[in-house]
């Protein structure tokens, strides 16, 4: 299965432009609310409509606007997962599922397919059920039912687990890869958890707004976000402005001058992640002496916000295991690891 897309709509404030392809795995469109994760989604499934481009699905051309193709949503064969799963509250469970196998004729058929789906998705015995009678991960296992037993081309994921308490979440999520996995084709998941796509997508697409920053694999994009966006959203803390100057990096905002390996890109941004940052016992390449503003006490590790000795500026976060906290060297020296910076555009 292989789905391509270059589309482009004008919504008058705002503009969508998504262009990005995917096989059979798990591409995840990360990015901050009303960057147009969903509405991507949306024009896929055929419920907007985009102003100009293409897009395939697996050889088929569901929307075209050169050749003026636009495939109603019912003949695409895409399963959309939306945020409130969408089901029809008037109806039953398993009257719902029936509604997803209207196009078959045997009414047995349809039955047992309905049965089949329930056992599937642990949801027997709640046929007759409506949707406000169940809870919330029973609902998006019946939301996922329903669109697989479509056998959809294309299955898509609208922020899943967004609707679900937290400690929901991961039992779900869990469910749902499992599913993923069954499914075995092209899934396209939007979220704005960096941990949540890390662990379900094969790869991820870094989206700001309305276009599409970066796509990678997701270790290569952790390893190198490119970008300042790709770095927030996949969690680096540490990032300030930054100029490559005689083959350094300049951070006036951290009163440093550090060596990296510099990238074949404009430099804007530098970044480190947090658990990144190693102690000094002697003075060196990218190593400062370093103050502590604050110390925090997480769960299961100590988070230090430093900075420079004597230099007045935004802190630093630097977090470590308890056992590495009680046995930092006394001189205070900090040390960023040319290997571990990020070097980001705009």
């Amino acid at each position: 299965m292989a789905l391509s897309v270059d589309i482009r709509k004008d919504f008058g404030g705002f503009q969508l432009e998504a262009a990005f392809e995917a096989g059979d795995e798990t591409l995840a469109l990360l990015g901050p609310s009303g960057c147009g994760k969903s509405l991507t989604l949306r024009a896929i499934a055929g419920i907007v409509t985009p102003d100009e481009g293409k897009i395939l699905l697996d050889g088929r051309v569901l929307f075209d606007s050169a050749a003026h193709v636009n495939l109603p949503p019912q003949a695409r064969r895409v399963g959309l997962l939306f945020q409130n799963y969408a089901l029809f509250p008037h109806m039953t469970l398993e009257q719902n599922l029936l509604a997803a196998l209207h196009q078959e004729p045997d009414r047995r058929v349809r039955k047992r397919k309905a049965a089949e789906a329930l056992e599937r998705f642990y949801l027997t015995g709640l046929e007759r059920l409506r949707p406000a009678q169940l809870s919330g991960g029973q609902q998006q296992r019946a939301a996922l039912a329903r669109i697989l037993v479509s056998r959809p081309a294309l299955l898509m994921l609208d922020e899943p687990f967004s609707a679900l308490d937290s400690h929901l979440r991961w039992e779900v999520e869990q469910e749902a890869a499992a599913v993923i996995e069954d499914f075995g084709g092209t899934t396209l998941l939007v979220s704005h958890s960096r941990d949540e796509v890390y662990r379900l997508a094969d790869r991820i697409a870094v989206c700001r707004d309305g276009h599409i920053d970066a796509v990678g694999e997701k270790w290569d994009l952790f390893r190198d976000p490119v970008s300042y966006t790709g770095a927030l959203l996949t969690g680096c803390k540490n990032l300030a402005p930054a100029q490559v100057s005689a083959g350094r990096v300049d951070v006036p905002q951290w009163g440093l001058t550090l060596t990296a390996p510099l990238p074949d890109r404009q430099v804007a941004w530098a970044g480190i992640r947090a658990h990144f940052l190693e102690a000094a016992e002697e003075p060196g390449e990218n190593v400062f002496p370093y103050e502590v503003v604050r110390t925090v006490e997480d769960t299961f590790s100590y988070v230090l916000l430093i900075r420079k000795r004597g230099f007045e500026g935004p802190s630093l976060r630097w977090e470590m295991s308890k056992e590495a906290y009680h046995t930092l060297p006394a001189n205070g020296l900090a040390r960023l690891p040319p290997e571990a910076l990020m070097l980001l555009t705009e």
